[in-house]
């Protein structure tokens, strides 16, 4: 056993406990009144870096909610690493269906339960203690090291958009490495490529100036409730095909590899995904393999609806105002700001005659494809290797992470996407949990990455 095997495995017990204090802080980026919070949280990341023995570790204010920096950089003639992660989560409503206090971390079986247990402040953690690892059994780290660690990622992430397109010469690496994706199973080790965009509106339909009885006034008032689900309808239809016109067009089409693994799905992977969900077929274009669907394809979700009366009984009013929270993923070459407007111009369109219709952007953020044979990716792919007793694959991901985006267009920098979270991780449901397992093979898999970096 080595030095390095030794130490991970001597503090396994300790790096648990410094990620449950992490996770009891309950910092929701979203909500105003955990903004204390989210400062406890950020202070928190700034004190592992410490820790670890970063000669520069500091909160950096914005406009938002602070950023965390910390650099190491001793390590003349090596590669510079740019390492992110996020320390803010999502909130984690419905309360009810929680099995257990959503901020309070509990260990059932392999699972360590809590918002944040996985996104992201498990896998960030599990970096930071492969750092501190690495630090303390060498007296020193293989390459030098910049950490980004921001507080906005489940809100936008306008701070550290801002950060690195106005300082973009302070973060200056090699290669930038985020660990807040995933593998498709607890033994299949996986590296991301592709990643989609994202646009998350809120569409708000106004009519009559205030709520109307519906006896006095149905059949000759406009009803919010009922122009948003004509322009839901009409957005969508039951095929899973986006009546957006002009969405479509920059798609671009997958590799001649990409289709045969998608269509043959030699890791059964559409068999898990139904299992996960607890359903029995799949919905959307069944034109598409369900892997391209999710992954390289437009899609469209409604995520709430909000008006009108949704107490207990009976209320017949008609809403003066309805709202729908609306969002679309996009594949890397499908840039969000033409989306919106596309989308913006669609909604207008389908609205019926008197209300008025306001789309609001909420937040979004762009796709990208990275390079698999790029050097950086390389050393991961070799570590996952070493960790897992075979070769990684290459999938994409339909989730969004925008950084990524930014990372590659401002920075130049190749980045490497790799993570430890399960399908059955629960992000940003009830009942959020983190595989203990992945959790330190993760530390050990990202040691052996910073020194095969090297």
């Amino acid at each position: 056993m080595t030095q390095l095997e030794t130490y991970i495995t001597e503090n396994e017990g300790r790096f648990l406990e410094d990620l449950k204090s992490w996770l009891r802080i309950p910092s929701i980026s979203t909500l105003p009144e955990h903004a204390v919070d989210i400062r406890r949280a950020a202070v928190y990341a700034v004190d592992q870096l410490k820790h670890i023995g970063f000669e520069r570790a500091e909160l950096i204010q914005t406009a938002g909610h602070p950023l965390v920096y910390g650099e190491w950089l001793k390590a003349p003639g090596k590669p510079t690493l740019l390492i992110y992660g996020h320390y803010d989560v999502q909130p984690v409503d419905p309360v009810e269906l929680w099995n257990s206090p959503p901020f309070e971390p509990t260990v059932r079986g392999d699972n360590l339960y809590c918002r944040g247990a996985c996104d992201d402040k498990g896998q960030t953690m599990l970096v930071l203690k492969a750092l501190e690892a690495l630090m303390m059994v060498n007296g020193t780290l293989p390459v030098n090291v910049k950490v980004l660690i921001e507080g906005e990622e489940e809100a936008g992430g306008e701070s550290i958009e801002h950060y690195v397109n106005t300082y973009p010469e302070r973060l200056q690496c090699d290669a930038a490495f985020i660990c807040d994706t995933g593998i498709p199973a607890k033994d299949i080790p996986a590296l991301i490529y592709g990643l989609r965009g994202i646009i998350y509106t809120e569409v708000e339909v106004r009519g009559a100036k205030r709520d109307l009885h519906s006896g006095e006034y149905g059949g000759v008032a406009p009803n919010p409730l009922h122009s948003l689900a004509i322009i839901i309808a009409g957005l969508k239809d039951a095929e899973g095909h986006i009546h957006v016109p002009g969405l479509y067009d920059k798609v671009r089409k997958p590799t001649a590899e990409e289709l045969k693994f998608w269509h043959e799905d030699p890791l059964h992977i559409n068999e898990s995904l139904l299992e996960e969900m607890g359903v029995s077929q799949f919905t959307g274009e069944s034109e598409y393999p369900p892997m391209e669907r999710m992954w390289a394809r437009p899609t469209l979700e409604v995520h709430g609806i909000i008006g009108g009366f949704v107490g207990e009984g009976a209320k017949t009013v008609i809403p003066a105002v309805g709202r729908a929270k609306i969002s679309l993923r996009l594949p890397p070459d499908v840039k969000s700001e033409e989306a919106f407007t596309l989308f913006e111009r669609r909604v207008k369109e389908l609205a019926p005659a008197g209300v008025e219709v306001i789309v609001h952007k909420v937040h979004g953020g762009e796709g990208v494809m990275v390079l698999p044979d790029s050097p950086p990716i390389q050393a991961a792919a070799a570590a996952l290797k070493e960790t897992f007793g075979k070769e990684p694959i290459y999938i994409r991901e339909g989730g969004s992470i925008p950084i990524a985006a930014l990372f590659y267009e401002v920075l130049k920098a190749p980045v490497v996407l790799m993570g430890f979270g399960l399908p059955d991780d629960n992000l940003h449901s009830p009942n959020e949990k983190y595989s203990l397992t992945q959790f330190y093979r993760g530390i050990r898999t990202v040691a052996s990455f910073l020194q095969k970096l090297a």
